[in-house]
């Protein structure tokens, strides 16, 4: 494919830096050898001496060697992953990985509606000290010990029964305790993946997906959704060209659109699923804030070709690393390996303290405390968006999510830069694609958007879009 160079790029740069990008995302390995002179100038769409000249200035980096009679091979070690070279070329203020940081180590003068979790100020702490208090005046073992392969029982069976609640039935040797939904997924990408297969997951979805998934050189593709799950069609279509090895997806309350699989489409993913023999991995790690909770595909399935991940970050506190897995029972053996070699186990403190906060009644107050507060926070910040111009692609039944359309025209990732210079945290909908299907959209955390300064940033960053296409060129 012909690649033009930027505005302060040569040719020659441009396309030495193509081999880079190859080499550094690990599409060419040491010892690989590089398309020949010829073949790299008609892709490039440039001269042969151009790529000559790319292929000289690389020797003589010792990114590349040439071998008489033979061409241009890859030189040294395999470099360090970088998911930047591995992923699509993002502007750094629109980059998954980068919102992730800003909002992690965001101080107090800015807005983060774009952040994925709820404000430290609905956290149950008090709650959660006392839980603290009492594992410290309880046996020594609960503090300094490793927790047992499949992890702490008790919590196993309280997870068991949680899921049974659900419609999944799953004995508590079928759980497996993990310290995160994304150390779970990342365990059973290592369990189930070679590299170069091909993952589908929801377009858009959940943008660490993305950078997870590229780091275990899988192939990820895109499955476009409707307001009531994945557009049927494009699986199938999907399921029978690439044969994925498995499916992500959430079940209730998807992020980032909020939505939730209908009971025909469940069954109908299951269906398709089994015929063309992927597996599934639902992430339901915002199930818990639906009041009621809706058809989930590994009850349905019986975790005979669905595996069930989910934590208690979202809901309770991303301080307690504490995740599971639920799988079918001849898999937890090889799995427990798995772990234990990553790992050497969960969190033994976490897992004894989630389960304090489980059975002591606190989790559920403060499940339905942060449910009702959501139910009040969700119109307010719909008619406060709505009056920007923005549009809902879909008004959700619970959750924190929205998944606003922006005016026509306009690109997520532009009002986002120019969002963040305003000191406005915003989620373009571009980083939650694999395609360009989110380019339109915005994704808002509504437990985020009371702050008073965020609808006159946005506008403001909007204005600036407008006016910045309304310019005359040149």
């Amino acid at each position: 494919m012909k690649t033009l160079p930027s505005s302060n790029r040569s040719l020659v740069e441009t396309v030495a830096g193509a081999i880079t990008d190859r080499i550094d995302s690990r599409q060419l390995m040491p010892g690989a050898r590089l398309p020949s002179v010829r073949a790299f100038a008609e892709a490039m769409g440039v001269s042969k001496s151009t790529v000559v000249e790319a292929y000289d200035r690389l020797g003589a980096e010792g990114a590349i060697v040439a071998r008489r009679g033979s061409g241009f091979y890859v030189a040294g070690k395999t470099r360090p992953l970088c998911l930047k070279a591995v992923g699509p070329q993002l502007d750094r203020a629109v980059d998954p990985l980068w919102i992730t940081r800003q909002s992690m180590q965001a101080g107090p003068d800015l807005v983060m509606p774009g952040s994925g979790w709820l404000p430290s100020s609905w956290m149950p702490d008090e709650a959660i000290r006392r839980g603290l208090r009492q594992l410290a005046r309880g046996p020594a073992t609960n503090l300094v010990s490793h927790d047992q392969p499949l992890g702490f029982p008790p919590l196993r069976a309280q997870i068991a029964r949680r899921l049974a609640e659900k419609g999944v039935e799953a004995g508590a040797d079928q759980v497996v305790l993990v310290d995160s939904a994304t150390q779970a997924l990342d365990l059973l990408c290592r369990f189930l993946l070679e590299p170069g297969d091909t993952v589908l997951v929801d377009d858009p979805c959940y943008f660490n997906y993305h950078g997870l998934l590229r780091a275990q050189r899988a192939r990820v593709v895109g499955v476009s959704m409707t307001p009531n799950g994945p557009d049927l069609a494009a699986l199938a279509a999907h399921l029978a060209e690439h044969r994925p090895r498995f499916y992500v997806i959430n079940s209730a309350l998807q992020n980032p659109t909020g939505s939730t699989l209908a009971p025909t489409i469940t069954h109908r993913i299951l269906k398709l699923a089994e015929a063309h023999d992927t597996l599934i991995i639902e992430d339901d790690i915002f199930g818990d804030f639906e009041g009621k909770p809706s058809l989930r595909l590994a009850g349905f399935d019986g975790l005979e070709r669905v595996i069930q991940i989910g934590s208690f970050s979202k809901t309770l506190s991303a301080a307690i690393r504490c995740g599971f897995i639920a799988l079918r029972e001849d898999w937890v053996e090889p799995l427990i390996d798995l772990k234990l070699a990553m790992s050497l186990g969960n969190s033994h403190l976490s897992a004894s303290l989630m389960h304090a906060l489980l059975t002591d009644g606190t989790y559920r107050r403060h499940l339905a405390e942060v449910r009702e507060k959501l139910g009040r926070a969700m119109a307010p910040a719909l008619r406060r968006l709505e009056g920007c111009g923005l549009t809902a692609w879909l008004e959700p039944s619970g959750g924190f999510f929205l998944w606003m359309r922006l005016p026509d025209g306009i690109d997520s990732a532009d009002v986002a830069r120019r969002a963040l210079a305003l000191g406005l945290v915003l989620a373009p909908g571009g980083a939650f694609s694999p395609s360009s299907l989110g380019n339109s959209f915005l994704r808002f955390n509504v437990a985020q958007c009371t702050d008073p300064r965020l609808i006159p940033m946005l506008e403001a960053a909007l204005n600036e879009c407008v006016a910045a296409r309304s310019e005359p060129v040149g």
